[in-house]
């Protein structure tokens, strides 16, 4: 058997490839930059790098399938035919109507591992989970890390099983019925290892980002970085039967040429799926508010699925905690809640007081279904950003709030218009923080990010400890505790969440794409909240005391319903269900804080 190799390296005068017996083999060039050649005795398994005009310096391959040896050891030829896919009669599961859990390989098991991972995956079936959604999994220097300081974007992180761990994974998610959505990172790489540079243009100092150097999208040289960008992307969904990606800060991609490299990916993809016969779709980040993300390339906007709606997670959770440091500067009262539900953008073009200017753009909640946009309570950036990683369980204790408020949380996000997605241990209210953690073998960039962390909170006012991110205490203590679910407190939301998604898929109007057919009425004085779509009613109590709530809000409730609602945060009240008539109760959640929801 022998392997085709090929690199692009449009700035050297020559290049061998060097095999794992150090013998050197003469590639042949061509005017585009691209050097190739076939070596009769390379098979699966083969070592190899890339020397550049003679040198004694062997490379990884820039789209090395295989890092064994970690980001600084030699790539390896892996044979994508060898691995025995059982999926075949998966056609993918689309994203309207899907609930996303966000999970890190790493630290939700204790094994951290892809087949760790995959025992777990009954678990998600169980709590009515469609959609896996993978942090990083590119190789990233060290053992550990949040995975977006990925340096190899083509090879699966071979502490966490490499390819064919990637692989067994993805395939038992499908036999569950699970798809499979990848994170990854176009708009920067990690600094440890990283050497794309050596072989060509891959950055420009045009467009600077906060990790450095931008990749290079729109100057010299950019054509060939672009469709690296999109053959990685189709290689992850192809090779490895992912489902859907997620796009890292898309707002830190700067590409000013006519067409946006976003607009070039949704097409490379929409053609994959029609020749695959498979669903398949693009979920951006993004901080700019900007509805052209998820507007049809037909209708001049980059045709991606789907983007996480950042406005209705600031929204939601400074009206359940009350914090208002930083950007939760601009939100707290209810109305900003209501309009994130309505609106999606709290930020639609009007002034942001945390930004010192105006923000976003406003969604057409006429034309745009409401599946195009992800709601959240929590997920890897909004707790592991915070100092000591902690999940909002625990801010709320600390703050004296109801840990009832949770159930609320979750009502909120499992039955809003959006798609939803809960964080990884997040449905039993795990109490193990997410911190951020890495393991860069570089001294001098381990002291660097140690000493930077302790910088940047003491600079936001931060008086408390913060972790270490190089300690490896600091990673293990992020690792979910599966004994958790077993115990009282823990198993009751964990039963919550399992009704509230059962009951998602029992009613079809909670799966209604209209922005227009969400109602919800506020009353910031008493902090009750009334969200209605079609029979079915949200109400809760986000105060300290009991509020009697009117028949009808204005739009809220049919006709037929009784003439009060009462909802307590008094655990002495509970409420009768003869009080609702012809209404049926579905679910009653006291004391603390309340969400009744019925139809």
């Amino acid at each position: 058997m022998s392997t085709r190799f090929e690199v692009w390296a449009p700035r050297a005068d020559r290049v061998d490839v060097v095999t794992g017996d150090s013998v050197r083999h003469p590639m042949d060039g061509s005017d585009s930059g691209w050097w190739r050649t076939e070596i009769p005795d390379a098979a699966h398994g083969t070592d190899y790098g890339f020397a550049l005009d003679g040198g004694d310096e062997v490379l990884p391959d820039p789209r090395s399938p295989w890092q064994p040896d970690g980001v600084h050891g030699p790539s390896r030829v892996y044979d994508h035919q060898r691995f025995a896919w059982t999926d075949q009669h998966w056609h993918g599961r689309p994203l309207p109507g899907s609930v996303l859990y966000e999970m890190h390989v790493g630290t939700f098991t204790p094994e951290g591992t892809f087949d760790a991972a995959a025992e777990q995956l009954d678990h998600l079936v169980a709590l009515g989970i469609d959609a896996v959604e993978l942090l990083p999994v590119a190789a990233f220097p060290g053992h550990h890390g949040w995975g977006y300081d990925g340096v190899h974007l083509w090879a699966p992180h071979e502490p966490y099983g490499g390819p064919d761990g990637l692989k067994r994974f993805v395939d038992a998610a499908h036999a569950r019925g699970l798809a499979v959505v990848l994170d990854v990172v176009y708009n920067h790489l990690g600094p440890d290892g990283n050497r794309l540079a050596s072989y060509g243009p891959y950055f420009t100092d045009v467009h600077p980002t906060p990790w450095g150097a931008a990749v290079n999208f729109d100057q010299e040289g950019s054509d060939e970085v672009r469709d690296f960008v999109v053959q990685n992307a189709l290689m992850w969904l192809r090779d490895y039967h992912v489902d859907g990606l997620r796009l890292d800060a898309v707002h830190a991609i700067t590409d000013l040429g006519a067409v946006h490299i976003l607009e070039d990916l949704s097409c490379a993809v929409a053609c994959l799926s029609a020749h695959l016969g498979r669903e398949l779709f693009l979920i951006a980040e993004s901080g700019l508010n900007d509805p052209r993300l998820v507007t049809s390339r037909e209708a001049g906007g980059y045709g991606l699925d789907a983007q996480w709606s950042d406005d209705f997670h600031h929204a939601l959770h400074a009206a359940l905690t009350g914090e208002r440091q930083g950007y939760y500067c601009d939100f707290g009262p209810l109305e900003t809640l209501k309009k994130a539900l309505t609106n999606v953008f709290v930020h639609d073009g009007n002034w942001s007081d945390y930004r010192g200017r105006r923000h976003g753009r406003p969604v057409d909640v006429q034309k745009t279904p409401a599946h195009r946009f992800l709601g959240f309570l929590q997920n890897h950036d909004q707790v592991g950003n915070r100092a000591a990683g902690e999940r909002i369980g625990t801010v709320l204790e600390s703050s004296g709030i109801s840990p009832s408020m949770l159930k609320v949380g979750a009502a909120l996000v499992l039955l809003a218009p959006f798609t939803p997605m809960l964080f990884m241990g997040e449905e039993w209210g795990a109490s193990t923080p997410w911190c951020y953690f890495t393991d860069h073998q570089d001294a001098d960039l381990a002291r660097a990010v140690s000493e930077g962390r302790r910088r940047e909170f003491a600079r936001d006012g931060w008086s408390g400890p913060v972790p270490d991110p190089q300690a490896v205490e600091t990673f293990r203590r992020s690792v979910l505790d599966w004994s958790e679910p077993d115990r009282p407190h823990h198993r009751d939301l964990l039963d919550w969440h399992r009704a509230l998604l059962a009951l998602r898929r029992a009613w079809p109007e909670l799966n209604e794409p209209r922005l227009t057919e969400t109602a919800v009425e506020v009353d910031d004085t008493a902090r009750w909240l009334t969200m209605r779509r079609g029979r079915v009613c949200v109400a809760a109590n986000l105060g300290k005391l009991p509020v009697v709530l009117p028949a009808a809000p204005p739009g809220a409730f049919p006709p037929a319903t009784p003439p009060r609602l009462l909802l307590s945060s008094d655990p002495g009240i509970r409420l009768d269900a003869d009080k609702f008539g012809d209404s049926e109760m579905i679910f009653v959640e006291l004391p603390g804080a309340s969400a009744a929801i019925f139809g």
